[in-house]
């Protein structure tokens, strides 16, 4: 191999990481904005629960 191509392959290789740790970044970022979202919910529920404590609590069925 001579000095052009490793320095080509090397390049590519630099490029693929730093695409590879932006997409991850950008996956991080995803999911901490579904977690908050998550937990925003939680908290929605619990103030419904606090306001209504029977919401929820019973199940009517019929047999």
């Amino acid at each position: 191999m001579n000095i052009a191509s490793l320095s080509t392959i090397k390049a590519q290789n630099m490029s693929l990481t730093q695409v590879g740790i932006a997409m991850l970044d950008k996956s991080l970022e995803s999911m901490d904005s579904l977690g908050q979202g998550l937990v925003n919910m939680l908290d929605s529920a619990a103030m419904e629960r606090s306001v209504n404590p029977s919401v929820g609590s019973n199940i009517d069925m019929l047999v």
